[in-house]
């Protein structure tokens, strides 16, 4: 027994490690402020693109190893290998995805949520935690104009957001596997890839997928619905799920969404994917352009897009509490004490997670430390600012826009007198990249290479979106020196 008892003596003499002195803790966390101090201090005068080689080789020159690395070493690799090459999503110049941000304070409730490491997935466990998170979820139902006993999650992102959507509706409607062929899933081709991946995931690929007709603004023609979905009943199938988007990713536009929940009227299951463009709803401009999300049974929205926090925080808001519960939740012996104590709805039975991080913090301290009334006015800004590229650049000789923005997105592409247009603009984006001021990405709609300009950075403003127009003529002009 001495000999044990030695042993884990030896062991907790080295496992002790990992619990630094305070001396230590302010030495590391002294030099990590620093850097990050400096990002920020510098971060409007930082490229939002960096095209580069390094792909982050030199990560691979040390790896983890049974001994320790001092942190000013271990800043320099990241600084050169992660922070620099490529992307710079913290950036006002990034407009090419649908970007958020990163707001300080809510890497201070990452901070705190880790620190504490409190859980956040079973009442029981953590009372405070999970209330916090029914606290949210009530105050994003409350803004987008769901009831009060409205349920959900803070989930990973939009992705998991949409799938614990689609199988809470899936299993709403008792879908048995030998019904799946027969059953309907109404979308459009505009609607973001993840949700056909969620369908995939959801064991629903063999369900038909009828992607019904858009109106010129490639949004979903409500007339269209209707008769597909009557096409689809006199033909003996099933219209079960229709899925609509409040902002799409191509253009940024807002399906009709009051016109399909009246097609909807309850005999179908009617969910939004709003990841992108359900925020907007606190805007002054954007409210009123998304009637009809309140009459949705199911809502994805992302904080981490619209409320412009780090990535990882995206939320589903179900009205139903007693189909998303029936859908995720599970029993185990070893969690019997939990049931216990349930004042609130706790997130491991409404979706996939038991182990959960504790996102809820991330979005609460950036709320109260700042109110909403800022949120409100960036986001005005947002669409505002791209009301603004979108009239300034279609001034421009050359310049074909497409759909007016609705939100924060707008599409162009130049047209030169002669040559490949397509081949042009490819070469006017690479242009862009090359000079790493701004970040703009591109798609394929009807052939066409089509660029993209997505406004949704709270450290993008007035000054971003001018220097993203003289880019554009800088760039064009230079081009147009060489062309045939």
């Amino acid at each position: 027994m001495r000999e044990l008892k030695n042993k884990i003596q030896q062991l907790e003499n080295i496992s002790r490690q990992l619990e630094p002195s305070t001396e230590e803790r302010k030495k590391t966390r002294d030099k990590v402020v620093d850097y990050t101090e400096d990002f920020i201090d510098n971060i409007y005068d930082i490229k939002a693109f960096n095209l580069s080689d390094n792909t982050g080789q030199g990560l691979l020159e040390l790896p983890v190893s049974e001994e320790p690395v001092e942190i000013e070493k271990l800043i320099k690799l990241f600084k050169e290998n992660v922070d620099f090459p490529n992307l710079n999503p913290a950036s006002g110049g990034h407009l090419g995805y649908i970007p958020g941000g990163g707001l300080y304070n809510s890497a201070l409730g990452d901070y705190l949520a880790d620190i504490t490491n409190r859980y956040a997935g079973l009442f029981y466990a953590g009372p405070g935690a999970v209330r916090m998170e029914n606290m949210l979820i009530r105050w994003m139902a409350n803004i987008v104009g769901f009831p009060a006993q409205t349920v959900g999650n803070l989930a990973s992102g939009g992705s998991i957001a949409n799938l614990i959507a689609i199988v809470t509706a899936r299993d709403s409607f008792s879908l048995k596997a030998e019904q799946i062929p027969n059953s309907v899933i109404y979308l459009s081709k505009e609607v973001h890839h993840c949700i056909d991946k969620a369908i995939r995931i959801a064991g629903l690929k063999e369900c038909k997928l009828n992607f019904v007709g858009l109106d010129e603004n490639y949004r979903i023609d409500p007339k269209a619905l209707k008769n597909e979905i009557e096409k689809d009943k006199q033909e003996g199938k099933m219209p079960w799920l229709i899925i609509a988007s409040a902002g799409t990713t191509d253009f940024g536009v807002i399906d009709p969404l009051d016109e399909i929940a009246e097609i909807a009227q309850n005999k179908m299951w009617f969910h939004i994917d709003g990841a992108y463009g359900a925020f907007f709803v606190l805007s002054e401009t954007g409210k009123p352009r998304l009637k009809g999300m309140e009459k949705a049974d199911s809502l994805v929205m992302d904080p981490h897009k619209g409320l412009f926090l780090p990535y990882g925080l995206g939320v589903v808001l179900v009205k139903d509490k007693k189909k998303l519960n029936s859908a995720h939740y599970y029993k185990a012996n070893y969690l019997q004490d939990a049931v216990a104590l349930e004042e609130e709805p706790s997130p491991a039975d409404l979706s996939p997670e038991l182990t959960k991080h504790f996102r809820g913090l991330r979005l609460w301290l950036p709320l109260m430390l700042h109110g909403v009334k800022p949120f409100r006015a960036s986001l005005e800004e947002k669409i505002l600012l791209t009301r603004y590229f979108y009239e300034e650049l279609k001034k421009i000789d050359g310049f074909e826009m497409g759909p007016e923005p609705e939100l924060s997105v707008a599409s162009f592409r130049y047209i030169p007198k002669t040559g490949d247009a397509n081949k042009f603009n490819q070469l006017l984006l690479k242009e862009i990249h090359k000079d790493g001021r701004v970040f703009l990405s591109s798609t394929n709609v009807d052939n066409k290479f089509i660029i993209r300009i997505a406004v949704l950075s709270f450290r993008t403003h007035l000054q971003t979106i001018d220097l993203t127009i003289q880019i554009l003529k800088e760039k064009v002009s230079h081009l147009l020196k060489d062309w045939n």
